[in-house]
Order: structure tokens, then sequence, then C-alpha cells
């Protein structure tokens, strides 16, 4: 399922969210005029297990910034077009709900904080790995998650390929989101660690948007009354 749009207004415009996806569509272009040298900088800036749990050091020319900053770093790289396109198609369709429901503050906290527990979703299960991870999916795994939470009933149109042609229909958010987890859990039990996609990171950042956007919106009302 490709999801095109929801019926789903906000009362204010997702400054938040446009600001993130125009960050990556710029870093991502940043990427592209590296030329050959994009890898340097995808092992400098993206996680690297073995570097950000186990203490091992990188050559002096990678370590740009300090393991733990990587966790950050690695929301804004990408691996390519399609990585791009399809994560922050998924961010421009979810993402201003959320923003809305929770401030914009708030919005940048849940996001970076969902990418965090995301990366280290994937990097636990096998910390010696020195394989660099890269994307903004956990952080939009959290956005998905606390949609499914606040808003699943809503409606959301979502193209359906069928050979070389695309079935458009009207799901409730929740039909959406949980068939898309479903099937991460599905990749993630018949893929290898070399599948070169990071399952276990949209499983971990999908969990903690259902964890914690309830309760960040709970904080927040309580604060505000």
């Amino acid at each position: 399922m490709i999801p095109l749009a929801d019926d789903n207004p906000t009362r204010s415009t997702p400054v938040i969210t446009y600001i993130f996806i125009a960050s990556c569509a710029a870093i991502f272009l940043w990427q592209l005029s590296l030329g050959p040298n994009v890898k340097v900088a995808i092992y400098a800036l993206g996680v690297i297990p073995a570097s950000l749990l186990q203490g091992a050091l990188l050559p002096q020319e990678l370590r740009w910034v300090s393991p733990e900053m990587t966790v950050i770093t690695s929301m804004f790289l990408h691996g390519g077009f399609m990585h791009l396109i399809g994560n922050m198609l998924y961010l421009w369709v979810f993402g201003d709900n959320i923003e809305d429901i929770l401030g914009k503050p708030a919005f940048i906290f849940f996001y970076l904080l969902c990418g965090i527990v995301a990366a280290l979703s994937q990097a636990l299960p096998d910390p010696s790995s020195t394989i660099p991870m890269i994307g903004a999916s956990g952080a939009i795994s959290g956005v998905l998650g606390a949609y499914m939470v606040f808003f699943p009933k809503r409606s959301v149109r979502v193209a359906i390929p069928l050979g070389f042609f695309l079935q458009v229909l009207r799901l409730p958010a929740f039909v959406v989101l949980i068939f898309w987890f479903v099937l991460q859990l599905i990749n993630s039990s018949v893929s290898g660690s070399d599948s070169g996609v990071a399952f276990g990171a949209h499983i971990g950042g999908f969990l903690a948007g259902v964890i914690l956007a309830p309760m960040m919106a709970v904080l927040l009302r309580k604060k505000r009354n």
C-alpha cells in the first residue's frame, strides 16, 4: 500500500514536518554532490553499532561527530532517491496531524526520541555490526505508531499496485498501519542481517510511537491545564 493522503485536516500549518522534509531533501542533495565520497559521509554520520555500543574506534577521517551524535545525524541521511521519497511521503501524509496534536516543540522531541529508540532497536541485537545505519525510517515509524493511536478510524487514500495498474482505495488508518507493521514483522523474520533494510528500527520506532505519543499527550494536557 502506498499512502497518498488522509482525510484529517489540521488546525495549524505543520511547520516542523515541512522543516524535517526540507532538511532531509537538502542533505540528500548534499550527499549527491559528494559523488564517490558519499560513502565517507555515510560511515561518518551513520549509526555504526560497534562504534556506538562497543567503543570501536573509527579511522580519524571518519570521526566527524561522536558515536552518540550519530543517532541524530543518521536520521537525515538516505541511501537513495527511492529511500528518501518513500520516507518523506509517509512523513508528509501522517506527520502533520501528530505535530498538530502534540504541538511543535513536543513533536520535535517525540520525532527524535522515536528515531533514537529505533536506532537502538536495530543496533542492540547485533552490537558488533560495522554496517552504518541511516535514514528517517525509524523516526517516521514512530509517527505512524502515534497516528494509529490517535486517529485509527480516519480515512487514508492508498494506491495498491496491481501489475501495471494502481488501484486507489480509501481505508481506515488502522488497517493501513497494521498492514504496514505486520509487513515489517514478516520482513524482519525472513530477511538476513545483510538485507540492507533496518526492519528492527521500523518495528522499534513504531512501538515507541504507540507508547510515547499518548503519554506525552497526557503530560502536555496536564501542563496546559
